[in-house]
C-alpha cells in the first residue's frame, strides 16, 4: 500500500479570517486516502470558534506559543515540528515563512507552497517581502495567488518571472445554500443589510457608516448588522452613536452561525480598501444573496456587476449609499442577483475544486523535486 503525502499547514493562528477558514475546510476536504494533513498555529490556544470547531472535528493541530512581535525560538520550534511530522508539502499562510524557511531547508522538505491572501504589497511589510522575494526566487517556494489580481500584484512585487499558479478560495456552499428561515430573525418589513469582517483599517467601516447613514435617511426599513470583532470596534461603535443610528446598527460579535446569519439577511455589503479573494463574499453568494461591494482586488472577479451584485469605488460613500439603495427597493431584483450569484458560486467556488486543484498542485511540484533529484 502506497503512503500517503502529508501536508502541513503553518499559519499564525486559528483567529477568525479567511486564511484560517481555508486551513480549516482544506484540513477537511482534502482526500484523505491519497493525504495527511495536519497544521501547526505558532500562537497558543485562546478559545477561538475556530479552535472550537478544530477539537469537535478531531483535526490535527500542533500549538506552539509565540509571544508577539519577532520570535525566533519558532525556528528551532518548528524544525522539532517538521523533524516529528516528517512533511512531503509545508503549505505556509500570512507572514509565516520567516519562520519556516530555514527549518524547510534544515529538514530537506521536498515542497514548499506559500497561498498569497491579499494584495502582495499589503500582505507582510518591507522585511517580510525581502524574505518572501527570496524564497520564491531562491528558496523553491511557491506563491499561489488567491485571484488574478493578486498574481499580478505577486509578479509586480516580487518579479515579473516569478511562478505563481491561480488557484481561487472556496467554501462549503452546501453550508450556506441550504439554510431557509429568513423571517425567524429579523422584523417584519425590514430590510437588513449584513456586513462580515474584522473591525480593522482595511475594512473600512468608516466608508459603510457613511453610506448607511445616507441611504437609511431615505429607506426607513434599513437595519445593519455588523458581525466581526477587532481594535476599532469602540471607535465604529463611537462614529455609530455620532450619527444616531444606534437604533439601526447592531454589532453582533464574532460568529459561530454566519450560514444562519446570511439566510435572514436581504443584502450583503463589503467596503473593504482592498482584498485578495474575500471567501466572505463567496459565502454570501452561496447563500442567494446579492453583494453590494467595493470594486477592490479578487472583488470583480467574483462579483459581476449588474449581474449578481453591484461594484462601487472603494472611496465613494455616495456611490455605495446608492448602489443599497436601489437593492433595498427591488426585492425582485435582489432575488434576481441573487440566485445567480448562487449558482456561480456552487459551480465555480465550492472548498471541494480548490482542494483538488491544489492536491494536483502539490503532486505535480512532488514530481518536478524527483526529476531534479
Amino acid at each position: 500500500m502506497s503512503t500517503r503525502i502529508k501536508v502541513l499547514h503553518v499559519i499564525p493562528n486559528f483567529g477568525a479570517g479567511g486564511a484560517e477558514r481555508l486551513v480549516l475546510d482544506l484540513m477537511e476536504e482534502m482526500d484523505h486516502e491519497k493525504f495527511e494533513v495536519a497544521a501547526v498555529s505558532l500562537y497558543p490556544e485562546t478559545g477561538t470558534v475556530f479552535e472550537d470547531e478544530i477539537r469537535k472535528k478531531g483535526l490535527r493541530v500542533f500549538y506552539l506559543d509565540k509571544h508577539k512581535g519577532l520570535d525566533l525560538t519558532m525556528i528551532p520550534k518548528l524544525g522539532k515540528v517538521f523533524k516529528h511530522y516528517k512533511p512531503d508539502v509545508v503549505h505556509t499562510h500570512l507572514y509565516v515563512l520567516r519562520y519556516t524557511v530555514l527549518p524547510s531547508l534544515l529538514c530537506r522538505v521536498p515542497v514548499c507552497v506559500h497561498t498569497v491572501h491579499t494584495l502582495a504589497q499589503n500582505e507582510v511589510g518591507w522585511a517580510g517581502r525581502f524574505i518572501n522575494k527570496m524564497c520564491f526566487r531562491f528558496g523553491n517556494v511557491v506563491p499561489v495567488s488567491i485571484s488574478r489580481e493578486v498574481a499580478t500584484s505577486v509578479r509586480r512585487v516580487y518579479g515579473a518571472k516569478i511562478r505563481t499558479p491561480v488557484i481561487y478560495n472556496g467554501v462549503k456552499t452546501t453550508l450556506f445554500s441550504s439554510n431557509s428561515g429568513v423571517e425567524q430573525c429579523k422584523e417584519r418589513g425590514e430590510t437588513v443589510i449584513v456586513h462580515v469582517g474584522r473591525f480593522e483599517p482595511p475594512k473600512n467601516h468608516r466608508l459603510l457608516l457613511e453610506a448607511f447613514s445616507v441611504a437609511s435617511s431615505k429607506c426607513s426599513k434599513l437595519k445593519l448588522w455588523l458581525v466581526g470583532d477587532g481594535k476599532l470596534r469602540s471607535s465604529v461603535k463611537e462614529m455609530v452613536q455620532n450619527l444616531g443610528l444606534r437604533d439601526r446598527v447592531l454589532f453582533l460579535g464574532t460568529r459561530s452561525d454566519i450560514p444562519k446569519l446570511m439566510a435572514c439577511s436581504d443584502i450583503f455589503v463589503l467596503s473593504s480598501k482592498w482584498e485578495g479573494l474575500p471567501l466572505v463574499v463567496i459565502e454570501a453568494m452561496a447563500a442567494g444573496k446579492p453583494v453590494v461591494a467595493t470594486a477592490v482586488g479578487g472583488v470583480p472577479e467574483l462579483v459581476e456587476n449588474g449581474l449578481t451584485g453591484l461594484l462601487v469605488p472603494s472611496d465613494n460613500a455616495n456611490a455605495l449609499a446608492e448602489a443599497l439603495l436601489l437593492l433595498a427597493e427591488d426585492p425582485e431584483l435582489r432575488q434576481v442577483m441573487g440566485q445567480k450569484g448562487q449558482k456561480k458560486a456552487i459551480d465555480r467556488f465550492d472548498i471541494s475544486r480548490t482542494a483538488r486543484e491544489y492536491e494536483a498542485l502539490y503532486c505535480k511540484l512532488l514530481e518536478e523535486r524527483k526529476s531534479v533529484i
